[in-house]
């Protein structure tokens, strides 16, 4: 049985998945091979997703593990200056590693280079997620980064278990990398199971094509998810816009113009803006294009996590942008 989105509107989210460091060559532009300096801020996908959330006057919760070292410190000292409720994060010692990411502010032959061996977000266990009170939020919001190794998988799925139980809705971003997966056939069995445990969906066409098996059918999987019983899956095309599939019909958007430094960040506050706009009550298309609106501005600026806007700050670029739907 699916939640009810109504529970968006207690605007407090909980949130699975990895913090990190991300390191970007200074000045923008630079390539990371001719850099003499780099500027640090906080990264990961679902430390992204609960800063956009808590930009926007939402609740944030980060539910992940850090190293016990001074990058791992750096994240957690970072979540605070965002405002993002930490007190779920735990720190691992060993060998375990918070995930560092050297990526660059330039969109032309663009670099990105990803350190995850041994990370410490994957140390997850479903202790973790059962001390939690999942009674006390309004979603579980998850991205697929979570699901691509133990026991930080298995915790995932106990977390999908406990929040279905305490009637929170499940929100679910595909997030695939492969690189961080033991395999594709692993990878294509995990994202099967959750997407057919959440209620809403969002990735881009590839992403869903790795879904349905065959790239040519990931808006047949899309549609599939929602017919199977999903409230919201949210098709994403890159410059092409986005197709959204609801049980009362799907519709068309575009996407906002904007002059890109960068091309990462995009994902992130796009998840983060369409969640905290269905929280206020917004109809699903308005919220939509407030999440096209966010990606358009964050690849527009350096970083991810300090790029993510404010309400204020989204609220004015809406109003000076037209209307993208059908672009």
């Amino acid at each position: 049985m699916m939640a009810n989105l109504s529970h968006l509107g207690g605007r407090n989210f909980l949130v699975i998945g990895r913090a990190g460091m991300d390191l970007y060559p200074d000045p923008p532009g630079t390539r990371t091979e001719d850099a003499a300096r780099f500027v640090s801020h906080l990264g990961g996908s679902s430390a992204n997703i609960a800063v956009a959330l808590a930009r926007l006057g939402c609740r944030a919760s980060l539910v992940t593990c850090v190293a016990n070292d001074a990058v791992g410190r750096f994240c957690l000292n970072q979540l605070d200056q965002y405002g993002v409720e930490r007190t779920h994060v735990r720190t691992v010692g060993g060998e375990a590693r918070t995930s560092l990411a050297v990526v660059e502010t330039r969109i032309e032959d663009h670099q990105s280079v990803i350190y995850r061996n041994g990370a410490a977000d994957f140390a997850m266990t479903a202790a973790d997620v059962e001390a939690l009170d999942f009674g006390a939020y309004s979603a579980l919001i998850t991205t697929g980064t979570v699901l691509a190794a133990e026991p930080s998988r298995s915790a995932a799925f106990r977390a999908f278990e406990l929040a279905r139980a305490a009637g929170l809705p499940l929100i679910f971003d595909i997030d695939y990398r492969p690189y961080t997966w033991p395999s594709a056939s692993v990878a294509a069995d995990a994202y099967s199971r959750a997407g057919a445990l959440c209620d809403v969906i969002v990735g881009n066409d590839v992403e869903f094509g790795f879904m349905a098996g065959d790239l040519a059918h990931g808006l047949s999987k899309a549609r599939e998810l929602v017919a199977g019983g999903a409230e919201i899956a949210v098709y994403k095309m890159g410059e092409k816009g986005a197709i959204t599939i609801t049980a009362d019909g799907e519709f068309t958007t575009g996407i906002y113009r904007t002059k890109a430094l960068k091309p990462t960040g995009a994902g992130d506050s796009f998840l983060g803006a369409f969640v905290a706009a269905l929280a206020t009550g917004l109809p699903v298309r308005a919220a939509v294009l407030r999440g096209s609106a966010a990606a358009a501005m964050v690849v527009a600026r350096v970083g991810c996590a300090p790029a993510m806007p404010t309400r204020a700050e989204l609220d004015t670029f809406l109003a000076n942008h037209s209307d993208p739907a059908g672009a």
